[in-house]
C-alpha cells in the first residue's frame, strides 16, 4: 500500500503532531475534490484495518475517515502525511509482556467542539492491564456538548464502561483483580462543574 501511493512523493522524517492542525481546519468547498475518491477511500479503509495494532493512528484516521463521503484535496494530503508517517514507523507494533503487576487504568480525554462546521467533540480513552494496552477507541461524540467539563463526562462516562466491562470479563475467566480500578480524565472542571456549595 505504502509503495503504491508514495511512489515519487517524497517522505521526510515525519510526526503525527503537524498533522492535527490540518484535520481541525473546517473542509473549504473551495478546495478541489479529490480526482479518484476510490482511492481516498481505499486508502481510509486500509488505515483503519492497521489502527487495530497501531494506537497512534487512530485520532487520525477516525478524522480522515470523516470526509470519505466527499474527500478533498487537503484531506488527501492529510492522509500523504499519515502514510509518510507509517513508512517511517514500519517498526512499530502493539506488544504485549508478561506482567507483574494486575492493575486496570483507564485514561480519558476529550477535545471539546474541535470539529468547526457541527462543533462535536471528539473524545479517546485508552485502558491498560499492567504495562500492557487493552483497548482504545477514538471517536466523535453522538451529541453536542454544551462545554468541556459536559463532553469530559461523555468520555469519562465511555472509559468507565470500558474498564467495567473489563473488570467484569477479567473476572469471568477468573482473573479477579485485588485492587481498585482507576481512571484518569484531564480537565478539572469535569470534578467541579457540578459541585453543591453549602453555606
Amino acid at each position: 500500500m505504502l509503495s503504491r501511493f508514495l511512489s515519487g512523493h517524497r517522505c521526510l522524517i515525519v510526526t503525527l503532531a503537524g498533522l492535527q492542525l490540518t484535520l481541525r481546519r473546517s473542509l473549504d468547498m473551495k478546495d478541489h475534490r479529490v480526482t479518484d475518491p476510490t482511492l481516498y477511500r481505499s486508502l481510509a479503509g486500509a488505515l483503519q484495518y492497521l489502527t487495530f495494532t497501531r494506537p497512534d493512528l487512530s485520532y487520525a484516521v477516525q478524522r480522515l475517515c470523516l470526509y470519505m463521503h466527499d474527500p478533498r484535496e487537503p484531506y488527501l494530503n492529510a492522509m500523504k502525511h499519515v502514510l509518510c508517517y507509517l513508512r517511517g514507523t514500519t517498526d512499530l507494533a502493539l506488544q504485549l509482556f508478561r506482567s507483574t503487576t494486575s492493575h486496570l487504568i483507564g485514561y480519558s480525554d476529550a477535545d471539546w467542539a474541535c470539529c468547526p462546521a457541527t462543533r462535536r467533540s471528539t473524545s479517546g480513552y485508552c485502558v491498560f492491564l499492567g504495562d500492557n494496552l487493552l483497548t482504545w477507541s477514538s471517536k466523535r461524540q453522538d451529541t453536542l456538548s454544551r462545554s468541556s467539563a459536559e463532553a469530559e463526562y461523555r468520555e469519562v462516562a465511555n472509559a468507565v464502561a470500558e474498564t467495567s466491562w473489563i473488570r467484569n470479563l477479567l473476572r469471568e475467566l477468573h482473573i479477579p483483580l485485588f485492587t481498585a480500578t482507576l481512571v484518569y480524565f484531564c480537565k478539572p472542571g469535569a470534578t467541579s462543574a457540578h459541585q453543591i456549595y453549602k453555606d
